[in-house]
């Protein structure tokens, strides 16, 4: 995987350093994560632009926004999501495909932070069930 780096390397590197907040979008082929102190982004959509990626490509990537204790997932499932029909399985896939996506980059990145999706991204889960059978941080 590509990580990329916004402004630069040695800008993120030590923000990693002090486990200070990260915004970070994995692209959902796992090739690239583009990352950026989160003071330096703010939201997910200015961080592809700083890329030169369109802010409408947004649904082609995970979110999250990582620190110390947690990464917070924007759990935004698209409807074409490797285009599955049903949306349970859609959603199952996403969620499965992310938490493994989102997992392997923050900890290569040396954050060791529980994955949680807050409340307000959770209404994806009403197609599939209660929620606690998915995460048991929810």
């Amino acid at each position: 995987m590509i990580c990329r780096k916004y402004p630069d390397d040695k800008t993120v590197d030590e923000a990693v350093a002090k486990k200070e907040p990260l915004i970070i979008a994995i692209s959902f082929d796992e090739k690239t994560a583009l990352m950026s102190h989160l003071d330096d982004s703010v939201e997910h959509h200015i961080l592809l632009q700083h890329f030169g990626i369109k802010a409408t490509d947004i649904d082609k990537y995970w979110r999250i926004v990582v620190d110390g204790e947690t990464a917070e997932w924007t759990f935004v499932c698209p409807r074409d999501y490797k285009n599955i029909k049903d949306r349970q399985k859609r959603i199952t896939a996403f969620y499965n495909d992310g938490i493994t996506a989102i997992s392997k980059v923050i900890s290569d990145l040396g954050y060791f932070a529980d994955i949680t999706i807050p409340r307000r991204y959770r209404r994806h889960f009403d197609a599939i069930g209660d929620d606690r059978t998915y995460s048991p941080y929810m």
